[in-house]
Protein backbone atom coordinates (compact mmCIF):
# COMPACT_ATOMS: atom_id res chain seq x y z
CA UNK A 1 0.00 0.00 0.00
CA UNK A 2 1.02 3.80 -0.83
CA UNK A 3 2.29 5.29 2.32
CA UNK A 4 1.14 8.40 4.34
CA UNK A 5 0.78 11.22 1.45
CA UNK A 6 2.29 14.79 2.26
CA UNK A 7 0.46 17.98 2.24
CA UNK A 8 -1.48 18.94 -1.04
CA UNK A 9 0.00 22.67 -0.23
CA UNK A 10 3.51 21.51 -0.52
CA UNK A 11 2.98 18.74 -3.11
CA UNK A 12 1.26 21.01 -5.52
CA UNK A 13 4.04 24.20 -4.80
CA UNK A 14 6.91 21.24 -5.52
CA UNK A 15 5.23 20.26 -8.76
CA UNK A 16 4.84 23.46 -9.72
CA UNK A 17 8.54 24.23 -8.82
CA UNK A 18 9.21 20.82 -11.63
CA UNK A 19 6.54 21.84 -14.25
CA UNK A 20 5.83 25.75 -13.82
CA UNK A 21 2.16 27.10 -13.31
CA UNK A 22 0.97 26.24 -16.32
CA UNK A 23 2.06 22.63 -16.14
CA UNK A 24 0.06 22.21 -13.11
CA UNK A 25 -4.06 22.34 -12.83
CA UNK A 26 -5.73 22.75 -9.61
CA UNK A 27 -8.92 23.42 -8.49
CA UNK A 28 -12.17 25.11 -11.17
CA UNK A 29 -9.39 24.03 -14.08
CA UNK A 30 -9.52 20.15 -12.81
CA UNK A 31 -13.57 20.49 -11.91
CA UNK A 32 -13.85 21.75 -15.53
CA UNK A 33 -12.67 18.67 -17.05
CA UNK A 34 -14.92 15.28 -17.72
CA UNK A 35 -13.49 11.97 -16.66
CA UNK A 36 -14.28 10.81 -20.06
CA UNK A 37 -16.16 10.18 -23.12
CA UNK A 38 -18.47 8.37 -21.64
CA UNK A 39 -18.75 9.63 -18.10
CA UNK A 40 -19.52 13.23 -18.63
CA UNK A 41 -18.86 13.74 -14.70
CA UNK A 42 -15.80 16.59 -13.56
CA UNK A 43 -12.31 14.96 -12.76
CA UNK A 44 -12.20 14.51 -8.98
CA UNK A 45 -8.69 15.04 -8.36
CA UNK A 46 -5.76 16.57 -6.53
CA UNK A 47 -4.43 18.38 -9.25
CA UNK A 48 -3.47 17.82 -13.19
CA UNK A 49 -0.11 17.40 -13.70
CA UNK A 50 1.01 18.31 -17.39
CA UNK A 51 4.53 17.44 -18.21
CA UNK A 52 5.78 18.19 -21.58
CA UNK A 53 9.23 15.55 -21.73
CA UNK A 54 10.23 12.12 -20.14
CA UNK A 55 12.65 13.89 -17.98
CA UNK A 56 9.61 15.78 -16.30
CA UNK A 57 7.73 12.71 -16.06
CA UNK A 58 10.29 10.57 -14.21
CA UNK A 59 10.80 13.71 -12.03
CA UNK A 60 6.91 13.89 -11.03
CA UNK A 61 6.79 10.49 -10.12
CA UNK A 62 10.59 10.38 -8.03
CA UNK A 63 8.55 13.14 -6.41
CA UNK A 64 5.18 11.06 -5.92
CA UNK A 65 7.09 7.98 -5.13
CA UNK A 66 9.13 9.78 -2.13
CA UNK A 67 5.81 10.71 -0.54
CA UNK A 68 3.66 8.07 -1.69
CA UNK A 69 1.31 9.58 -3.66
CA UNK A 70 -1.28 7.63 -5.83
CA UNK A 71 -0.87 9.01 -9.78
CA UNK A 72 -3.52 8.03 -12.34
CA UNK A 73 -2.39 8.71 -16.10
CA UNK A 74 -4.40 10.38 -18.42
CA UNK A 75 -4.45 10.10 -22.16
CA UNK A 76 -7.55 10.98 -24.35
CA UNK A 77 -10.08 9.64 -21.63
CA UNK A 78 -11.81 7.69 -24.18
CA UNK A 79 -11.66 4.35 -21.70
CA UNK A 80 -14.67 2.39 -21.43
CA UNK A 81 -13.80 0.66 -17.96
CA UNK A 82 -13.01 3.38 -15.58
CA UNK A 83 -9.15 2.81 -15.21
CA UNK A 84 -8.87 6.25 -15.66
CA UNK A 85 -11.35 6.82 -12.39
CA UNK A 86 -9.82 8.93 -10.12
CA UNK A 87 -10.49 10.37 -6.65
CA UNK A 88 -10.19 13.62 -4.67
CA UNK A 89 -6.34 12.27 -3.37
CA UNK A 90 -4.87 11.21 -6.52
CA UNK A 91 -3.25 13.26 -8.74
CA UNK A 92 -4.26 12.92 -12.29
CA UNK A 93 -0.61 12.79 -14.63
CA UNK A 94 -2.12 13.68 -18.23
CA UNK A 95 0.34 13.45 -21.29
CA UNK A 96 -1.75 16.00 -23.34
CA UNK A 97 1.11 18.12 -23.95
CA UNK A 98 3.23 15.79 -24.99
CA UNK A 99 1.53 15.66 -28.47
CA UNK A 100 4.56 15.37 -30.82
CA UNK A 101 5.67 13.13 -33.63
CA UNK A 102 8.70 13.05 -33.36
CA UNK A 103 10.24 11.44 -36.78
CA UNK A 104 8.44 9.34 -39.53
CA UNK A 105 10.65 7.46 -41.28
CA UNK A 106 9.35 6.42 -44.36
CA UNK A 107 12.14 3.80 -45.71
CA UNK A 108 11.75 1.91 -42.72
CA UNK A 109 8.18 2.38 -42.43
CA UNK A 110 8.44 3.57 -38.65
CA UNK A 111 7.22 5.85 -36.46
CA UNK A 112 8.57 7.71 -32.85
CA UNK A 113 5.97 9.72 -31.00
CA UNK A 114 5.49 10.98 -28.03
CA UNK A 115 2.46 9.17 -25.81
CA UNK A 116 0.08 12.39 -26.43
CA UNK A 117 -0.59 12.14 -29.89
CA UNK A 118 -3.50 11.54 -30.77
CA UNK A 119 -4.48 8.41 -32.77
CA UNK A 120 -6.04 10.26 -35.47
CA UNK A 121 -3.44 12.59 -36.14
CA UNK A 122 -0.86 9.80 -36.25
CA UNK A 123 -2.78 8.06 -38.99
CA UNK A 124 -2.95 11.17 -40.82
CA UNK A 125 0.79 11.74 -40.47
CA UNK A 126 1.68 7.90 -41.47
CA UNK A 127 -1.53 8.73 -44.82
CA UNK A 128 0.82 12.07 -45.82
CA UNK A 129 3.87 9.70 -46.71
CA UNK A 130 2.06 7.09 -48.32
CA UNK A 131 1.83 5.03 -44.62
CA UNK A 132 -0.85 3.01 -42.87
CA UNK A 133 -1.05 3.45 -39.32
CA UNK A 134 -3.56 0.38 -39.13
CA UNK A 135 -4.68 0.60 -35.64
CA UNK A 136 -8.40 2.58 -36.17
CA UNK A 137 -11.23 2.62 -33.83
CA UNK A 138 -14.20 5.23 -32.66
CA UNK A 139 -12.74 7.02 -30.79
CA UNK A 140 -9.85 8.13 -32.92
CA UNK A 141 -10.77 11.59 -32.72
CA UNK A 142 -9.65 12.13 -28.99
CA UNK A 143 -7.69 8.82 -28.02
CA UNK A 144 -4.36 8.89 -27.73
CA UNK A 145 -1.67 6.70 -29.11
CA UNK A 146 -0.35 6.26 -24.97
CA UNK A 147 -3.77 5.13 -23.68
CA UNK A 148 -4.02 2.88 -26.92
CA UNK A 149 -0.65 1.22 -25.72
CA UNK A 150 -1.74 0.95 -22.31
CA UNK A 151 -4.76 -0.52 -22.77
CA UNK A 152 -3.67 -2.87 -25.83
CA UNK A 153 -6.53 -1.06 -27.78
CA UNK A 154 -8.03 -3.23 -30.83
CA UNK A 155 -10.63 -1.62 -33.03
CA UNK A 156 -11.52 -2.02 -36.34
CA UNK A 157 -8.94 -3.84 -38.15
CA UNK A 158 -7.33 -6.38 -35.66
CA UNK A 159 -8.50 -9.72 -38.19
CA UNK A 160 -5.57 -8.44 -40.29
CA UNK A 161 -3.63 -6.60 -38.23
CA UNK A 162 -3.36 -7.73 -34.49
CA UNK A 163 -3.86 -5.70 -31.50
CA UNK A 164 -1.94 -2.36 -30.89
CA UNK A 165 1.01 -4.71 -29.25
CA UNK A 166 1.45 -6.36 -32.90
CA UNK A 167 2.19 -2.83 -33.86
CA UNK A 168 4.57 -1.82 -31.10
CA UNK A 169 7.95 -2.04 -31.93
CA UNK A 170 9.35 -0.03 -29.08
CA UNK A 171 8.60 2.22 -25.89
CA UNK A 172 10.42 4.70 -23.22
CA UNK A 173 8.45 4.01 -20.06
CA UNK A 174 8.64 5.49 -16.75
CA UNK A 175 8.64 3.09 -13.59
CA UNK A 176 6.85 4.30 -10.55
CA UNK A 177 10.13 5.61 -8.39
CA UNK A 178 11.09 7.82 -11.29
CA UNK A 179 13.19 5.43 -13.27
CA UNK A 180 13.33 5.56 -17.20
CA UNK A 181 13.54 2.25 -19.01
CA UNK A 182 13.99 3.00 -22.71
CA UNK A 183 13.49 0.20 -25.13
CA UNK A 184 12.83 2.59 -28.00
CA UNK A 185 13.93 -0.69 -30.54
CA UNK A 186 13.22 0.11 -34.35
CA UNK A 187 13.73 -3.52 -35.26
CA UNK A 188 10.88 -6.02 -35.98
CA UNK A 189 13.45 -9.09 -35.04
CA UNK A 190 15.02 -8.90 -31.43
CA UNK A 191 15.14 -11.54 -29.29
CA UNK A 192 17.50 -10.46 -27.30
CA UNK A 193 16.61 -11.82 -24.05
CA UNK A 194 13.29 -10.56 -22.39
CA UNK A 195 10.65 -8.21 -24.30
CA UNK A 196 10.29 -5.63 -21.62
CA UNK A 197 8.00 -3.24 -23.43
CA UNK A 198 5.20 -6.14 -23.49
CA UNK A 199 4.85 -5.65 -19.40
CA UNK A 200 3.71 -2.78 -20.32
CA UNK A 201 1.22 -3.22 -22.95
CA UNK A 202 -2.16 -3.54 -21.76
CA UNK A 203 -1.14 -3.33 -18.04
CA UNK A 204 -3.51 0.20 -17.71
CA UNK A 205 -0.60 2.17 -16.41
CA UNK A 206 -0.22 -0.04 -13.34
CA UNK A 207 3.36 -0.70 -13.94
CA UNK A 208 4.61 2.16 -15.63
CA UNK A 209 3.75 5.42 -17.54
CA UNK A 210 4.45 5.00 -21.63
CA UNK A 211 5.77 8.34 -22.33
CA UNK A 212 6.87 7.47 -26.31
CA UNK A 213 6.61 4.81 -28.19
CA UNK A 214 8.30 3.43 -31.88
CA UNK A 215 5.55 2.03 -34.34
CA UNK A 216 5.54 -0.57 -36.96
CA UNK A 217 3.73 1.47 -40.53
CA UNK A 218 2.32 -0.06 -43.21
CA UNK A 219 2.30 0.30 -46.73
CA UNK A 220 -0.81 2.68 -47.33
CA UNK A 221 -3.48 0.15 -49.43
CA UNK A 222 -3.61 1.26 -53.20
CA UNK A 223 -7.29 -0.02 -53.02
CA UNK A 224 -10.08 -0.05 -50.63
CA UNK A 225 -13.45 -1.78 -50.86
CA UNK A 226 -16.54 -1.91 -48.36
CA UNK A 227 -19.17 -4.20 -48.39
CA UNK A 228 -22.51 -4.64 -46.65
CA UNK A 229 -24.68 -7.59 -46.29
CA UNK A 230 -27.35 -9.04 -45.22
CA UNK A 231 -27.52 -12.44 -44.19
CA UNK A 232 -30.18 -14.90 -42.58
CA UNK A 233 -28.72 -17.25 -39.82
CA UNK A 234 -25.22 -16.75 -38.05
CA UNK A 235 -24.11 -20.00 -39.48
CA UNK A 236 -24.20 -18.08 -42.59
CA UNK A 237 -22.32 -14.79 -41.20
CA UNK A 238 -20.09 -17.67 -40.00
CA UNK A 239 -19.35 -19.29 -43.81
CA UNK A 240 -19.58 -15.47 -45.21
CA UNK A 241 -16.04 -15.01 -42.92
CA UNK A 242 -14.24 -18.35 -44.19
CA UNK A 243 -15.17 -17.36 -47.98
CA UNK A 244 -14.40 -14.12 -47.55
CA UNK A 245 -10.94 -13.97 -46.01
CA UNK A 246 -10.06 -17.28 -48.66
CA UNK A 247 -11.29 -15.24 -51.76
CA UNK A 248 -9.46 -12.29 -50.92
CA UNK A 249 -6.25 -13.89 -50.35
CA UNK A 250 -5.38 -11.84 -47.27
CA UNK A 251 -6.65 -8.57 -48.39
CA UNK A 252 -9.71 -8.90 -45.56
CA UNK A 253 -9.10 -6.12 -43.10
CA UNK A 254 -12.60 -5.80 -41.39
CA UNK A 255 -15.47 -7.86 -40.52
CA UNK A 256 -18.36 -6.28 -38.61
CA UNK A 257 -21.51 -7.85 -37.61
CA UNK A 258 -24.56 -6.31 -36.46
CA UNK A 259 -27.88 -8.29 -35.30
CA UNK A 260 -30.87 -6.91 -36.34
CA UNK A 261 -31.37 -4.72 -33.01
CA UNK A 262 -28.23 -2.64 -33.56
CA UNK A 263 -28.91 -1.96 -37.05
CA UNK A 264 -32.22 -0.71 -36.38
CA UNK A 265 -31.00 1.47 -34.08
CA UNK A 266 -28.17 3.09 -35.90
CA UNK A 267 -30.60 3.43 -39.31
CA UNK A 268 -33.76 5.12 -37.39
CA UNK A 269 -34.22 8.48 -36.67
CA UNK A 270 -33.37 10.24 -34.94
CA UNK A 271 -29.96 8.64 -36.65
CA UNK A 272 -29.04 10.34 -39.23
CA UNK A 273 -28.15 7.20 -41.30
CA UNK A 274 -31.13 5.96 -43.85
CA UNK A 275 -30.67 2.19 -43.90
CA UNK A 276 -28.89 0.93 -47.01
CA UNK A 277 -30.98 -2.59 -47.10
CA UNK A 278 -34.05 -3.70 -45.68
CA UNK A 279 -34.38 -4.05 -41.53
CA UNK A 280 -35.32 -6.83 -41.73
CA UNK A 281 -32.79 -9.34 -41.65
CA UNK A 282 -31.07 -10.77 -38.53
CA UNK A 283 -27.72 -10.25 -38.90
CA UNK A 284 -25.56 -7.40 -41.27
CA UNK A 285 -21.76 -7.54 -42.00
CA UNK A 286 -19.48 -4.44 -43.01
CA UNK A 287 -16.54 -5.80 -44.91
CA UNK A 288 -13.53 -3.94 -45.72
CA UNK A 289 -10.65 -5.53 -48.21
CA UNK A 290 -7.69 -3.57 -48.27
CA UNK A 291 -5.58 -4.37 -51.39
CA UNK A 292 -3.19 -3.62 -53.51
CA UNK A 293 -4.61 -2.85 -57.19
CA UNK A 294 -7.59 -1.53 -57.77
CA UNK A 295 -9.03 -2.73 -60.90
CA UNK A 296 -7.85 -6.20 -59.69
CA UNK A 297 -9.21 -6.41 -56.32
CA UNK A 298 -12.82 -4.50 -57.71
CA UNK A 299 -12.98 -7.37 -59.70
CA UNK A 300 -12.19 -10.41 -57.08
CA UNK A 301 -14.47 -8.38 -54.62
CA UNK A 302 -17.13 -8.23 -57.32
CA UNK A 303 -16.44 -12.17 -57.87
CA UNK A 304 -16.43 -13.44 -54.76
CA UNK A 305 -20.41 -11.02 -53.89
CA UNK A 306 -21.71 -12.56 -57.75
CA UNK A 307 -20.41 -16.14 -56.19
CA UNK A 308 -22.47 -15.50 -52.55
CA UNK A 309 -25.21 -14.06 -54.09
CA UNK A 310 -25.87 -16.71 -56.51
CA UNK A 311 -25.37 -19.77 -54.29
CA UNK A 312 -27.58 -18.03 -51.76
CA UNK A 313 -25.34 -17.57 -48.85
CA UNK A 314 -25.46 -14.15 -48.33
CA UNK A 315 -29.46 -12.25 -48.71
CA UNK A 316 -28.73 -8.81 -49.90
CA UNK A 317 -25.80 -6.92 -50.31
CA UNK A 318 -24.67 -3.33 -51.51
CA UNK A 319 -20.69 -2.27 -52.98
CA UNK A 320 -19.83 0.94 -52.17
CA UNK A 321 -19.38 2.53 -55.19
CA UNK A 322 -17.11 5.61 -54.03
CA UNK A 323 -15.57 7.00 -50.96
CA UNK A 324 -18.63 8.85 -49.77
CA UNK A 325 -20.60 6.20 -49.88
CA UNK A 326 -18.26 3.48 -47.62
CA UNK A 327 -17.95 6.39 -45.08
CA UNK A 328 -21.75 6.35 -44.82
CA UNK A 329 -21.58 2.94 -44.15
CA UNK A 330 -18.82 2.81 -41.54
CA UNK A 331 -20.81 5.70 -40.03
CA UNK A 332 -23.70 3.13 -39.14
CA UNK A 333 -21.00 0.88 -37.47
CA UNK A 334 -19.31 3.73 -35.85
CA UNK A 335 -22.66 5.44 -34.32
CA UNK A 336 -22.84 3.30 -31.16
CA UNK A 337 -23.86 7.12 -29.42
CA UNK A 338 -27.25 6.60 -30.61
CA UNK A 339 -27.87 4.25 -27.44
CA UNK A 340 -27.59 7.48 -25.48
CA UNK A 341 -31.41 7.94 -26.14
CA UNK A 342 -31.79 5.02 -23.73
CA UNK A 343 -29.62 6.40 -21.15
CA UNK A 344 -28.36 5.41 -18.57
CA UNK A 345 -26.96 2.80 -19.91
CA UNK A 346 -24.41 -0.25 -19.96
CA UNK A 347 -21.26 -0.92 -22.41
CA UNK A 348 -20.05 -4.36 -22.59
CA UNK A 349 -17.09 -5.91 -24.35
CA UNK A 350 -16.47 -9.96 -24.48
CA UNK A 351 -14.76 -12.60 -26.53
CA UNK A 352 -15.21 -15.90 -27.47
CA UNK A 353 -14.96 -18.76 -29.48
CA UNK A 354 -16.66 -17.60 -32.96
CA UNK A 355 -18.50 -21.63 -33.11
CA UNK A 356 -20.08 -20.64 -29.57
CA UNK A 357 -21.48 -16.63 -30.34
CA UNK A 358 -25.18 -17.46 -31.49
CA UNK A 359 -25.35 -19.84 -28.65
CA UNK A 360 -24.01 -17.29 -26.28
CA UNK A 361 -26.05 -14.07 -27.39
CA UNK A 362 -29.54 -15.87 -27.38
CA UNK A 363 -28.59 -17.17 -23.96
CA UNK A 364 -27.22 -13.64 -22.68
CA UNK A 365 -31.00 -12.27 -24.39
CA UNK A 366 -32.61 -14.73 -22.22
CA UNK A 367 -31.13 -13.75 -19.13
CA UNK A 368 -32.06 -10.59 -19.79
CA UNK A 369 -35.96 -11.75 -20.35
CA UNK A 370 -35.93 -13.25 -17.13
CA UNK A 371 -34.48 -10.67 -15.08
CA UNK A 372 -36.03 -7.51 -16.59
CA UNK A 373 -39.75 -6.98 -17.58
CA UNK A 374 -38.42 -4.26 -20.08
CA UNK A 375 -35.02 -3.90 -21.39
CA UNK A 376 -33.07 -2.63 -24.78
CA UNK A 377 -30.18 -4.70 -25.65
CA UNK A 378 -27.65 -4.07 -28.83
CA UNK A 379 -25.37 -6.19 -29.99
CA UNK A 380 -22.59 -6.02 -32.85
CA UNK A 381 -18.89 -6.57 -33.05
CA UNK A 382 -15.97 -7.24 -34.56
CA UNK A 383 -17.00 -11.19 -34.76
CA UNK A 384 -13.85 -12.11 -36.98
CA UNK A 385 -11.40 -11.79 -34.36
CA UNK A 386 -13.90 -13.25 -31.69
CA UNK A 387 -15.41 -9.89 -30.05
CA UNK A 388 -18.46 -8.39 -29.14
CA UNK A 389 -20.08 -5.49 -27.65
CA UNK A 390 -23.22 -5.08 -26.00
CA UNK A 391 -25.08 -2.23 -24.85
CA UNK A 392 -27.68 -2.39 -22.31
CA UNK A 393 -30.68 -0.13 -20.81
CA UNK A 394 -32.84 -1.28 -18.55
CA UNK A 395 -34.00 1.74 -17.02
CA UNK A 396 -32.34 2.41 -14.02
CA UNK A 397 -28.61 2.78 -13.77
CA UNK A 398 -28.45 1.79 -10.36
CA UNK A 399 -25.72 -0.46 -8.86
CA UNK A 400 -28.02 -3.11 -8.40
CA UNK A 401 -28.72 -2.99 -12.02
CA UNK A 402 -25.87 -2.99 -13.38
CA UNK A 403 -24.73 -5.91 -11.48
CA UNK A 404 -27.94 -7.91 -12.62
CA UNK A 405 -26.94 -6.81 -16.21
CA UNK A 406 -22.78 -8.09 -15.67
CA UNK A 407 -24.39 -11.18 -14.43
CA UNK A 408 -27.03 -11.29 -17.26
CA UNK A 409 -23.68 -11.20 -19.52
CA UNK A 410 -20.45 -12.64 -18.00
CA UNK A 411 -22.25 -15.85 -16.62
CA UNK A 412 -22.52 -17.69 -19.67
CA UNK A 413 -19.00 -17.06 -20.93
CA UNK A 414 -18.32 -18.82 -17.71
CA UNK A 415 -18.95 -21.84 -19.83
CA UNK A 416 -17.21 -21.58 -23.06
CA UNK A 417 -14.05 -19.85 -21.33
CA UNK A 418 -14.45 -16.59 -22.89
CA UNK A 419 -13.22 -13.28 -21.71
CA UNK A 420 -14.89 -10.36 -19.78
CA UNK A 421 -12.86 -7.89 -21.96
CA UNK A 422 -11.50 -8.25 -25.34
CA UNK A 423 -10.19 -5.10 -25.74
CA UNK A 424 -11.67 -2.70 -23.85
CA UNK A 425 -9.84 -3.81 -20.59
CA UNK A 426 -10.32 -4.37 -16.35
CA UNK A 427 -10.17 -0.90 -14.86
CA UNK A 428 -12.85 -0.65 -12.43
CA UNK A 429 -16.16 -1.98 -13.97
CA UNK A 430 -14.99 -5.52 -14.63
CA UNK A 431 -12.12 -5.82 -11.58
CA UNK A 432 -15.15 -8.37 -9.76
CA UNK A 433 -15.02 -10.45 -12.91
CA UNK A 434 -11.37 -11.72 -13.35
CA UNK A 435 -11.30 -14.49 -11.53
CA UNK A 436 -14.09 -15.76 -13.97
CA UNK A 437 -11.92 -15.37 -17.00
CA UNK A 438 -8.27 -15.30 -15.62
CA UNK A 439 -6.80 -18.39 -12.77
CA UNK A 440 -6.79 -17.95 -9.34
CA UNK A 441 -2.04 -18.58 -10.61
CA UNK A 442 -2.59 -15.92 -13.10
CA UNK A 443 -3.73 -13.31 -10.79
CA UNK A 444 -1.52 -14.01 -8.43
CA UNK A 445 1.51 -13.60 -10.82
CA UNK A 446 -0.33 -10.26 -12.18
CA UNK A 447 -0.04 -9.16 -8.34
CA UNK A 448 4.20 -10.50 -8.14
CA UNK A 449 4.46 -8.51 -10.97
CA UNK A 450 2.51 -5.42 -9.62
CA UNK A 451 4.75 -5.22 -6.25
CA UNK A 452 8.16 -5.42 -8.23
CA UNK A 453 7.19 -2.41 -10.58
CA UNK A 454 4.83 -0.38 -8.08
CA UNK A 455 6.03 -1.20 -4.36
CA UNK A 456 3.99 1.21 -3.27
CA UNK A 457 1.26 0.86 -5.16
CA UNK A 458 0.90 4.29 -6.38
CA UNK A 459 0.24 4.22 -9.95
CA UNK A 460 -3.50 3.50 -11.14
CA UNK A 461 -3.67 2.09 -7.47
CA UNK A 462 -7.12 -0.45 -7.36
CA UNK A 463 -7.33 -0.73 -10.71
CA UNK A 464 -7.28 -4.39 -12.50
CA UNK A 465 -6.95 -6.58 -8.82
CA UNK A 466 -6.35 -5.59 -5.38
CA UNK A 467 -2.58 -5.96 -4.63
Amino acid sequence: MSQPMASQPALIDALTDLLGRDGVLTGADVAARSSGFWNPAPVGALAIARPRTTAEVAAVLRLCHARGQPVVAHGGRTGLVESQHTTADELVLSLERMNHIEEINVGERTVVTQAGVVLETLQQAADAEGLLLPLDLGGRGSATIGGNIATNAGGNRVIRYGMTRESVLGLEVVLADGTVLSTMNRMIKNNAGYDLKQLFIGTEGTLGIVTRAVLRLRERPRSQETLFIALDSFAAVTELLKRADAALGGMLSAFEVMWNDFYRLVTTPPAPQAPPLPQSYPYYVLIEVMGGDVVADRARVEALLAECLESGAVSDAVLAENEQQRRKLWAMRDDVGQAYRFAPMFVFDVSLRISAMDDYVRQVRANMETRFANFQLFTFGHIGDGNIHFVAAVGDGSATARQAVEHAIYEPLRAVEGSVSAEHGIGLEKKPYLSWCRSAAEIATMRLLKRAFDPKSILNPGKIFDV
